[in-house]
């Protein structure tokens, strides 16, 4: 693949970066990668995914936008209440960049569909915003073999932490099995200030982008931590667990079976 004129005129930016160059930007523009979700954080995700020029953008998300969505959900507008979040997300992801093909999927993630879909694509967002749906996508990107950026977000809150699958700490060596649903809240329950969500989306985006150039350092084996009314980060190291239930030497999730729904 060569850039073209005009390709070089858009990612010049980008280009400028040692890390990145012209064949960097070539490597962006052949990747793939899945978001799923189309929310708070998927939309952030997803448009700077989509203006780095990443070759192929899925969305993946079974819900329409509500007036609700628009205080953090930064792809949709007004006028897109009603509309399946895919379309809208895909139509401003269009427009922000003609160069990348976008795959929508307006249904769940699920144990039926995820080998499938998940094989197409080089990394994964996990853009979810239930405990649900991020267990499920842990254990489909483990099954999958895919690499996958995790975040969660919560009032003025947020965690991120990238995971290898089978070489670094996973969801589960954090998080062993979905806390009940009596014992969290929800966005709509707790409140979430919506730029923590920008922030934590682009962090996402950025993971991924590392991971398409093979450059720097992603963020395996370590959660990144942000508490936005304090204005601290901080990084918690991880291990690899022995005992994981997905990833440790004596498995008790051997095979995909868990089903899960968005609810972004």
């Amino acid at each position: 693949m060569s850039l073209s004129e005009v390709q070089i005129d858009r990612y010049s930016r980008q280009i400028l970066l040692p890390e990145v160059g012209g064949l960097g930007q070539e490597k962006i523009l052949a990747g793939k990668v899945l978001v799923v979700g189309a929310g708070g954080l998927g939309c952030p995700a997803g448009l700077y995914l989509a203006a780095a020029g990443v070759g192929t953008l899925g969305i993946m998300d079974p819900d329409v936008v509500d007036i609700s969505n628009l205080q953090r959900q930064v792809a949709h507008a007004t006028p897109d209440i009603g509309r399946a979040k895919v379309d809208s997300a895909s139509e401003k992801y269009r427009a922000m960049n003609p160069d990348v093909q976008i795959r929508v999927y307006r249904e769940r993630l699920s144990a039926a569909n995820a080998p499938t879909i998940l094989r197409a694509y080089d990394f994964v967002i996990d853009a979810t915003d239930n405990f649900a749906a991020k267990f499920l996508v842990a254990d489909a990107c483990h099954f999958a073999g895919k690499p996958y950026a995790h975040a969660g977000i919560l009032r003025w809150n947020g965690q991120l932490m990238t995971v290898r699958p089978g070489a670094t700490a996973c969801y589960r060596c954090v998080f062993r099995e979905p806390p009940p649903p009596s014992a969290t809240l929800s966005c709509a329950q707790a409140g979430i200030l919506g730029a923590l969500a920008g922030v934590m989306g682009t962090l996402q985006a950025t993971e991924a982008i590392k991971f398409l150039l093979g450059s720097g350092e992603l963020l395996t084996n370590r959660m990144l931590v942000y508490d936005a009314l304090r204005a601290n980060f901080r990084t918690v190291v991880l291990q690899r667990h022995p005992l994981c239930p997905l990833c440790g030497e004596t498995p008790s999730i051997t095979t995909l079976a868990a089903e899960s729904f968005l609810d972004n």
